[in-house]
């Protein structure tokens, strides 16, 4: 499948005259919890040539595409990706930090990467991350609750948690989590990711209760501490840096 991956980066690249700079997967292959009929979620961040900055008008500054082969592919325009990491978006920290990295131009995947958690805002990232598991969260354990929204419940507040413990970037992959919770969930969710590999998207297939408490117990702690956070600023002349650095 990467073969045919890298076929239609090229083939964006040459119909849409530009360069990606770096192409990975997103979702549930990156996050390690993926069912046999999940789509390829391929998202990258390209560029222009330079005189492309210059124009006076706004120009349209994504590409989406979709093949039958279920390729689902999201691109950003540089310069829109850079303003969305300075406010610490928390989708393409998700892009830069995915463990499945298809395309990448010498250098600017570690270069952006700095720039990311040099500036990574703690408040952004959390409340992104907790709203999200707040809306999952009221699946659990009702005839809603399928094995893919139980995990987008789980991952979402692990990495809110995460964010409160560590004031760092969450990893993509979710087994990288585990060192913030007990590991006697370990093994229960390691069996748990097994069985959703085997299983398509809707699956209903039971949750552990252990699992089920966890989450809320999760949420509950989340939301009990989401004002002790401390916000903090990007820092525009990095960013602005960077975007010269790249597109000259």
């Amino acid at each position: 499948m990467k073969t045919k991956i890298l076929e239609k980066l090229s083939e964006i690249e040459k119909e849409k005259d530009i360069e990606i700079l770096f192409a990975a997967e997103s979702g549930s292959r990156a996050w390690g919890f993926e069912s046999p009929d999940s789509d390829y979620d391929i998202r990258f961040v390209y560029k222009h040539k330079k005189e492309w900055y210059l124009n006076l008008w706004e120009q349209k500054d994504t590409i989406q595409f979709m093949t039958e082969d279920d390729l689902d592919g999201s691109g950003w325009e540089f310069k829109k990706a850079l303003k969305l990491l300075a406010k610490s978006n928390a989708s393409f920290l998700g892009w830069l930090y995915s463990p499945i990295i298809y395309k990448a131009n010498d250098g600017f995947l570690e270069d952006i990467k700095t720039l990311a958690k040099d500036n990574f805002n703690p408040v952004a990232g959390f409340y992104h991350y907790h709203s999200m598991s707040k809306g999952f969260e009221e699946t659990l354990d009702t005839d809603k609750m399928t094995l893919k929204s139980f995990f987008y419940a789980i991952r979402t507040a692990l990495c809110a948690n995460w964010i409160y413990k560590n004031g760092t970037i969450p990893p993509v992959l979710f087994t990288e989590l585990y060192s913030i919770i007990d590991k006697k969930h370990h093994t229960i969710l390691n069996d748990l990711i097994h069985l959703k590999s085997k299983h398509i998207e809707k699956s209903t297939e039971p949750v552990n209760n252990t699992l089920i408490k966890l989450v809320r117990a999760i949420v509950a702690e989340n939301n009990s501490i989401k004002n002790e956070l401390a916000n903090k600023k990007s820092n525009p002349e990095e960013f602005n840096a960077f975007f010269l650095k790249t597109i000259q």
